[in-house]
């Protein structure tokens, strides 16, 4: 990389750049909580596809979003979906669009029906067995299975494989199942792993064991490798190298040989001089992911001769509303945000780059796979690039916490009708961890019968015996005399004064101070107020 102003490419950013920052990136375990601005607590769930990989709960005093990912119920590399971190939440903004492409939209409703879940915790380990499905994982393994069984036709051809695929877990299950298919053909065969990553990638599944499934994690009480690759390398059936020219890896190189190497574009890694010199081999053979444009990936490998196999693993939750299904009872949430690729109707065709992106119905494709009546637990929000989507808030308020330095300042007071007590405090509202928090201000509160806010109307017959209470005299005048809803007492004794009442106020007129406060006071005996 070059430097400012000495850079080779214009705009290029230094390596002391780039390392500045990538110090401000915070790891994170599994289910920790990190609060950012003081004003957003952030969670990461495990989502199951890749080890690491999550989704995320966002809180704050106003509103908690889920973030859901692509994501898998149960996976032989990864802890498995964690359906907790959508309970309690007002949104789940969904972000899977792999399900699009292999959704099978011919289920029949019927089939999506399924009986109400209980409410005990014994239930959990069902809920995963019924929306896991373990055909899906069979499924899996045959794929695997598969890739192994045209590896061992291509070593026995006397050909090479070169698998450049990204995804750490399936990368990781490959070297396990492979090991077993060359002990199974005796095929003495080496393997490599060719990147600059490739060793400390290796060590870091031993790091975070939280993250990986229960399988795993019983092979970490037993003292057992938790991959099979430890093994492999003990073994020397498995060499890792940053370089494919490493002195090491020259001496050590034979073919045929299997070779683990990014990147999956085939545009820069070791990949692209390994497919420049096996690209016209027929009996090589080269392993993609479903998801790579093979035709323009290969597009600078003219000739190509050797065998290419793309394949598809699973992505993501393919009846994401029948997950919601499941849960609504669980969840309480309020809103589902969905992409806008989800509404193929005649009224959202036009959906990209338009306001429709608003539209509440749920899509014809999908309402097989839908049982959840609209207007019942859900409501439904569609999304599309760079249009803006207003989101109801389901809170009518929020909760703040009382500093008990500032609680053992309250002065309650019980209010005439009802149960409820109620006080006036001075304090500074702050926002700190996600939450709201009233501190004690800096200067204490000074409460008198002057600053008293009353409210409530005022039944003259009962102030009239608060009066007397304190030596006042006074009599409600003739009904004749009010007028517009007032009412008024004549004070006589001991000094003269008036007080005129309605529904929305009360005035004390009087000459004399001392009386005056004697007046309020009653009053104040009388109403509610702090």
């Amino acid at each position: 990389m070059g430097k400012r102003g000495r850079s080779w490419v214009a705009g290029c950013l230094s390596t002391a750049e780039v390392k500045e920052c990538m110090q401000k990136v915070v790891p994170l375990k599994y289910a920790e909580e990190v609060c950012f601005n003081g004003a957003i607590i952030l969670k990461a769930f495990s989502s199951g596809l890749e080890i690491g990989s999550s989704n995320w709960m966002i809180s704050s005093p106003r509103r908690s979003i889920t973030y859901l990912s692509s994501s898998i119920f149960e996976s032989g590399h990864a802890m498995g979906f964690d359906y907790h971190s959508l309970q309690g939440n007002d949104l789940i903004l969904f972000s899977d669009l792999s399900s699009m492409n292999s959704t099978d939209y011919d289920t029949k409703p019927d089939e999506c029906n399924s009986p109400p879940l209980r409410t005990d915790n014994d239930n959990e380990d069902h809920i995963i067995k019924s929306l896991s499905g373990n055909d899906e994982n069979l499924e899996e393994i045959e794929k695997i299975s598969f890739i192994c069984s045209c590896i061992v036709d291509s070593l026995k051809a006397g050909g090479s494989v070169l698998i450049p695929i990204g995804r750490l877990g399936i990368l990781l299950q490959l070297l396990e199942y492979i090991s077993r298919a060359l002990d199974n053909s005796n095929l003495k065969v080496p393997i490599f792993m060719v990147s600059a990553t490739a060793e400390e990638t290796l060590s870091f599944t031993n790091a975070i064991p939280e993250w990986l499934c229960k399988e795993r994690q019983e092979k970490l009480f037993l003292g057992e490798a938790l991959f099979g690759h430890a093994e492999l390398i003990k073994e020397g059936k498995l060499c890792v190298f940053p370089l494919l020219y490493e002195r090491e890896l020259l001496m050590a190189w034979q073919e045929p040989c299997i070779v683990f190497s990014p990147h999956w574009s085939l545009r820069f890694g070791s990949v692209v001089q390994l497919l420049n010199r096996w690209h016209s081999d027929h009996n090589s053979l080269l392993i993609l992911e479903q998801e790579v444009d093979a035709e323009m990936a290969l597009l600078p490998f003219k000739t190509l001769a050797m065998k290419v196999l793309q394949c598809s693993f699973l992505s993501g939750l393919n009846e994401i509303m029948l997950v919601m299904k499941q849960l609504h009872n669980r969840l309480g949430c309020v809103c589902l945000i969905l992409h806008a690729c989800y509404v193929l109707d005649a009224e959202s065709s036009t959906i990209a780059g338009t306001a429709t992106a608003k539209a509440r119905s749920v899509p014809e494709v999908l309402r097989p796979h839908c049982p959840i009546k609209e207007g019942g637990s859900f409501a439904f929000l569609y999304y599309s690039e760079n249009v803006r989507l207003r989101v109801p808030n389901s809170r009518k308020g929020f909760e703040v916490q009382l500093a008990t330095e500032l609680a053992f300042q309250l002065e309650p007071r019980r209010l005439l009708e009802g149960s409820m007590a109620i006080a006036r405090l001075q304090g500074r509202l702050l926002l700190s961890k996600g939450k709201y928090l009233l501190v004690s201000g800096k200067k204490p509160l000074k409460q008198s019968n002057e600053q008293m806010l009353l409210w409530g109307s005022v039944d003259p017959a009962r102030l009239i015996l608060a009066l007397e209470e304190r030596g006042i005299v006074g009599s409600i005048c003739d009904d004749d005399k009010a007028a517009d809803g007032y009412w008024f007492i004549q004070v006589s004794k001991p000094e003269e004064g008036l007080i005129k009442s309605s529904a929305s106020e009360t005035v004390i007129s009087c000459d004399d101070e001392r009386t005056s406060a004697l007046i309020f006071e009653a009053l104040c005996s009388v109403c509610d107020g702090i």
